[in-house]
């Protein structure tokens, strides 16, 4: 299974329904969660998926629509009551953290968790970085400032050979080098070729969150050859006189970014309530990208390599 994981709270638009909810979305990676987007009523979604709130570390809003953002405050509240211990950082244009933070200050008074809060740039840019994973923001098209969100795992080490170690005696201090794409030295002072110790490391994944946005090819550079992709599609093509004026793309023109962009696989979402299914979305969208799915609330993806670009691990390094 995937370490990389997206699961999906809420895909609807503005109005909640009896179908979908308003955005929001958990990226799981390992033990940490990354909320991106905190529409009304993620935390009862959160609760109702079975996500730990102390798990949660860090959200990213994407822009300043309510469908957006208005479920962070009653999301932070709760986790005071849960006696959070954790810093939570919150990642949101600098206009949010002025509207949000007296809002959180007085209505979570007694917080025993500190909140911190990081701007993000409308030009986007690196706003997170560990170990093993970044994330970037890309600017999005939408009627007020939004950007998308790109996360990224660090490459990776190459695999040990379990049978070479064994055969060459290699001491255990020696394997992360080794790990790292470096020979080995005997003792005797001949030199072991890192390939006939190792295999090629697995491909390191890649998940972009493109809502809400207009059409535009600048959005396929941003996420250009990822392993998954989601793309807002709040209408079909019946609908497609709306989505320009409104700032918002059809699931063709979704489906056109993740051609153009080379992406492992498309996910639609932010659908308008008028809709009674998205069977018509599909549709449309898998007559220009065929690896396309529909977001529903409660699912969850494992992200796997990009058939394009990551062949499969070679296992033969005499191939």
């Amino acid at each position: 299974m995937s370490e990389l994981k997206v699961s999906i709270l809420g895909c609807g638009s503005a109005t909640p329904t009896k179908r979908h909810q308003p955005s929001s979305q958990i990226v799981s990676y390992g033990e940490k969660l990354f909320m991106v987007d905190c529409g009304e009523g993620a935390q009862g979604q959160m609760r109702r998926f079975g996500f730990k709130f102390s798990r949660l570390n860090h959200i990213f809003i994407s822009h300043l629509h309510g469908d957006h953002c208005f479920g962070m405050l009653g999301l932070l509240s709760t986790m005071a009551l849960h006696d959070k211990q954790n810093a939570m950082v919150v990642h949101m244009f600098q206009e949010g953290i002025d509207l949000f933070k007296p809002m959180v200050e007085y209505f979570c008074r007694d917080n025993p968790y500190p909140i911190i809060y990081e701007p993000i740039s409308t030009k986007g840019g690196l706003v997170y970085e560990d170990k093993t994973l970044t994330i970037e923001a890309f600017p999005l098209y939408h009627r007020i400032p939004c950007v998308g969100f790109l996360f990224r795992e660090k490459p990776k080490l190459r695999h040990m050979r379990a049978d070479m170690a064994a055969f060459y005696n290699i001491p255990v201090r020696d394997i992360p080098s080794i790990k790292e794409g470096n020979p080995w030295v005997r003792e005797d002072g001949t030199v072991i070729e890192n390939r006939w110790l190792t295999t090629d490391p697995s491909p390191a994944l890649s998940y972009a969150y493109a809502s809400d946005t207009m059409f535009n090819p600048k959005v396929a550079e941003a996420v250009k050859d990822v392993d998954l992709l989601f793309h807002e599609a709040t209408y079909a093509s019946d609908n497609k006189d709306l989505a320009r004026p409104r700032g918002h793309s059809t699931a063709e023109e979704a489906a056109r970014i993740a051609s153009m962009a080379g992406v492992g696989e498309l996910v639609l979402g932010h659908f308008s309530k008028r809709y009674q299914d998205e069977e018509l979305h599909l549709k449309e969208a898998r007559e220009i990208f065929p690896n396309t799915i529909l977001a529903n609330e409660g699912m969850t993806i494992d992200v796997q390599p990009n058939p394009n670009l990551n062949p499969k691990p070679n296992s033969n390094p005499q191939g």
